[in-house]
């Protein structure tokens, strides 16, 4: 479950940045390691970790196995399907 009164920080945005980076262009997108995150953000490893741990416990993001995380939702962008 999304929570929608989250306040991501800035380091969150900057991990939120990576895992979006690529969906406007139709690449890959949506999946990272902490490992690519600290490269991307350069942010080191244990802000990047504290960001997907604050993330994963909004619903923002889920680990989906030990050390790979994918985007779920940003409950700031509205529903793509309502036009």
């Amino acid at each position: 479950m999304v929570n929608e009164n989250y306040e991501p920080s800035a380091n969150d945005e900057k991990v939120l940045d990576a895992l979006k980076n690529g969906r406007d262009e139709g690449n890959p997108w949506g999946r990272a390691n902490p490992r690519y995150l600290v490269d991307k953000t350069s942010l080191d490893k244990g802000n990047v970790e504290f960001s997907l741990r604050s993330l994963r416990n909004a619903g923002w993001i889920q680990r989906v196995a030990r050390g790979l995380y994918e985007f779920v939702d940003d409950p700031r962008e509205g529903d793509p399907d309502e036009s």
